[in-house]
């Protein structure tokens, strides 16, 4: 119901910032000139090989390909409270780049127009690419037109009246968006800068870690967490020692979370094993140290407090009842106590339980998709054969899972919030990893 009056709070102030867009107040958002001076850079293996690695640090093909379907060449259809965004076709083809220049393509990035200068969705996250550099957006424009070019006719967005129109565009910029700079600290190393850049600008971290308001604008530029916009999971907050926050990692176990997937004190799973995949793991080395030695610096707020039990007797039944799941599905890998499961040969099989942020988060989004559907780690270079998690949601009821994701929040320690058979519901979602 919150979310519900959320939603529709800010529909009506959509609505009467375009009132205020039509009447002309909003000058500053016209379409600006495309730039002509630098249309069309020399294409030098240097600056090819540049714009690869952008690329991959953006993840793009992460949304400009569907699954089955040829890299960048859009058509992948991206699901949003407001309705389905068609990601665009990336490739040198007249139905994708093909007709562009770098002038057009960096007034996409920093301003979030189109080739004819209509306001793009938000779903792209020109938010962020805003901050990418002129010279960076060449390069990444150059490396996209050496990709074989491939057919595939833009699909329109089907989004709910009026999100898609220009004037609630408008509107939304007016609101959320101003085009943006990359300005380095001077305080700051090299190191700092170049990792500050690429978080905040070219692999837009924020846009998942930021979290959304009821309109789908980042709602916490201080990488405070929230739902995936598209999926349904939770990106843990960078500034929560309880959630994702690596102020107190050695820089080398952030770098090999990024670069493997896996490190001492944790493992990248659901989307975020998907970006380790197909974008962290492929950067070069002084990138991911830059990254790491950000990350390492956004400062913590304070935890909450544990939560306050509504009804203590029957969560102490709760755990009961998921203690003896547990015994029975769980314990095996994870250990009787929830220490993880480790071979023979010192490789670990199945993380510790005990102690781990995953179980802990609020929402407990990602618990109970881990339990319901499982997965798999990212498969990297590093690490090549991730062990899986199987999914439990044919074997057990939504209570259940409740219950086991319960017992471990208040096991070995824990004292998060219990799981009920609802939330298990909403959290779970579809069978989207």
């Amino acid at each position: 119901m919150q979310l519900r009056r959320g939603f529709a709070r800010g529909l009506l102030a959509l609505l009467a910032t375009a009132a205020v867009v039509v009447a002309g107040v909003a000058w500053w958002d016209r379409a600006p000139e495309v730039p002509a001076a630098q249309a069309r850079p020399a294409a030098t293996a240097t600056l090819i090989e540049r714009g690869r690695l952008l690329a991959l640090a953006g993840n793009c093909a992460g949304c400009h390909t569907t699954r089955g379907g040829l890299p960048y060449a859009g058509g992948r259809a991206l699901g949003t409270p407001f309705g389905t965004v068609y990601a665009g076709n990336l490739t040198p083809h007249d139905s994708g780049l093909g007709g562009w220049t770098a002038g057009h393509f960096w007034r996409a990035l920093h301003h979030g127009r189109g080739f004819d200068g209509r306001r793009l969705v938000p779903a792209f996250p020109y938010t962020e690419t805003t901050r990418i550099t002129r010279a960076d957006s060449d390069a990444l424009f150059a490396w996209l037109q050496t990709l074989p070019p491939v057919a595939q006719t833009h699909r329109p967005h089907e989004l709910r009246w009026p999100y898609g129109s220009q004037a609630a565009l408008a509107a939304w910029r007016v609101m959320f968006f101003r085009p943006g700079e990359w300005q380095p600290d001077p305080s700051r190393s090299a190191a700092w800068n170049r990792g500050a850049y690429l978080v905040n600008g070219p692999a837009h971290c924020v846009a998942c870690h930021g979290g959304r308001n009821a309109l789908g604008a980042t709602a916490d530029a201080g990488f405070g967490g929230g739902l995936v916009p598209t999926r349904n999971w939770y990106a843990p907050a960078f500034t929560r020692a309880g959630e994702a926050s690596v102020a107190d990692w050695p820089l080398d176990e952030i770098v090999a979370l990024l670069r493997d997937g896996r490190a001492p004190r944790g493992q990248a799973i659901g989307p975020m094993a998907e970006v380790v995949m197909q974008s962290t793991q492929h950067l070069p080395a002084e990138d991911l140290q830059a990254m790491a030695e950000y990350l390492k610096s956004i400062p913590v707020l304070p935890d909450p407090a544990p939560a306050r039990l509504r009804d203590p007797e029957l969560t102490a039944l709760r755990v009961d009842a998921g203690a003896a799941l547990y015994r029975e599905h769980c314990a095996s890998c994870h250990g009787e106590q929830g220490a993880g499961g480790v071979l023979p040969n010192g490789t670990r099989a199945a993380p510790p339980l005990a102690g781990n942020r995953l179980v802990t988060q609020d929402p407990p989004a990602n618990l109970v998709r881990a339990i319901a559907l499982g997965g798999f780690g990212a498969v990297t270079q590093g690490h090549p054969r991730p062990f899986g998690m199987p999914p439990f949601a044919h074997v057990l009821t939504e209570d259940q899972i409740g219950a086991v994701a319960t017992f471990l929040r208040r096991s070995w320690g824990a004292q998060a919030a219990p799981v009920s058979a609802p939330e298990v519901a909403r959290w779970r979602g579809g069978s989207e990893n």
